[in-house]
């Protein structure tokens, strides 16, 4: 019978209402925002690069076989400028035709392809690391708009209790109105009042929505998913150490320019090699031989650039110059990373200073709306009077609730500034 009302349950009521019951929090977003995000896919494709430029590289030590051909007519020929008695000595034809079959082998290239293999390896993780710093720059927007909602749905509430505080005060000056106690324009002003928050309400409603799409957007998820959410626990350590993953950049890009000059070196390197080639053609290897012949031949080799006119030594010193460029950008970043931090922390000082007045306010703030509404009850103020305290206290309501979820963001936004979000 248990069963049979839980799959009526699950029948009546779709999945996403019942998912949204369940606390969302903070990291939940970021990292859903993250498996959304087109740029994910990248990691997989740099890794599917890296494969196939490898097993290219792995090709250096396998033979290298071309299949030749050629057919030429040239003016002249060698010949023997000799007659022997009872003797022809044969000559070439002008015409010759030649049919090969080329094969290199590489026995050592200088390290080469190792050198091209840590390339391309330094290569791909500068490029999985670049994306890396492109998911982190994600949970800035997914912050944002969390925190957003949250602000949101305070100011709601707040709005929901002013309502209310209204509709009693309308009840009250309504039978005052029918005892002829207070003059009609007095209730108008209270009315006035309560469309205007109404009004109000509908606009924080909207941009919830409209926050919560956004949200949405971002995670690949139902907006009923976020209809619970959680704020998180900050962390109030100010002395956060520095792990943004854009400094692993600037290493990664290091050691792609230190692969690359690797690279340069490794070509200067002597080279050894077999090679042989088998053909058949007219005349083949002799030269005396008129007529179409089988031939082949093997040997050893070697190359060495032994002079490149320091062109390997220049480049080296443009990649040197490189890396004191990325030097450059790595210490532009951590000045600028620092000039944040510092401005992080002057701000979460700030909003700490205003929270510990706010609840002063609100208390005062309370009282005086507490005595405008005896007076109001009484006639001795008027309802404009009544309204401009009550809007006091409920202004100082929401920046008690604003700086909390300002101070609670701040913190987040600080340790997101470091990397240690």
């Amino acid at each position: 019978m248990k069963t049979i009302k839980l799959l009526f349950i699950a029948l009546v009521f779709p999945v996403h209402l019942l998912m949204a019951q369940e606390a969302v929090t903070l990291e939940q977003c970021q990292n859903w925002a993250r498996e959304n995000h087109p740029t994910l896919k990248q990691l997989d494709l740099y890794q599917q690069i890296l494969d196939l430029k490898n097993e290219n590289n792995a090709t250096s030590y396998l033979p290298q076989v071309n299949l030749n051909g050629q057919a030429t007519y040239q003016s002249d020929v060698t010949k023997i400028g000799i007659s022997l008695p009872n003797m022809k000595i044969p000559t070439v034809d002008k015409d010759q035709y030649k049919f090969y079959l080329d094969l290199k082998q590489t026995i050592w290239d200088g390290g080469l392809s190792k050198a091209k293999e840590l390339l391309n390896n330094a290569e791909n993780a500068g490029n999985l690391q670049q994306t890396e710093v492109e998911l982190y720059q994600v949970k800035e927007k997914v912050n944002q708009f969390f925190f957003t909602s949250f602000l949101i749905q305070e100011n709601l509430k707040i709005m929901e209790t002013k309502t209310e505080t209204l509709n009693e005060r309308r009840k009250l000056l309504e039978s005052a109105l029918n005892n002829g106690m207070v003059l009609s324009s007095e209730l108008d002003q209270l009315l006035a009042e309560l469309i205007k928050t109404e009004q109000t309400v509908i606009e924080l409603q909207s941009n919830k929505e409209t926050v919560l799409y956004a949200l949405s957007i971002l995670t690949g998820k139902t907006t009923e998913q976020f209809k619970n959410l959680v704020l998180p626990i900050e962390s109030t350590n100010a002395n956060l150490p520095l792990k943004r993953p854009e400094m692993d950049l600037f290493s990664k890009q290091n050691e792609l320019l230190s692969a690359n000059s690797d690279l340069l070196q490794k070509q200067r390197n002597p080279k050894l090699f077999g090679f042989g080639q088998a053909g058949y053609g007219k005349p083949g290897l002799n030269m005396l031989n008129n007529s179409f012949d089988t031939y082949y031949m093997v040997g050893l080799g070697f190359s060495w650039n032994v002079f490149d006119w320091k062109t390997t030594s220049r480049q080296k010193q443009i990649i040197k110059l490189q890396q004191d460029m990325v030097q450059t950008k790595q210490d532009a970043f951590v000045r600028n990373i620092d000039l944040a931090t510092d401005q992080q922390n002057k701000q979460i000082n700030q909003i700490s200073e205003l929270l510990k007045t706010d609840q002063q306010l609100i208390t005062i703030r309370g009282r005086i709306t507490k005595t405008s509404a005896s007076k109001l009850e009484n006639g001795t103020i008027t309802t404009a009077d009544y309204i401009q305290d009550l809007n006091a206290e409920t202004t100082a309501r929401l920046m008690l609730e604003t700086h909390k979820i300002q101070l609670k963001e701040a913190w987040i936004k600080l340790a997101n500034i470091r990397g240690n979000q």
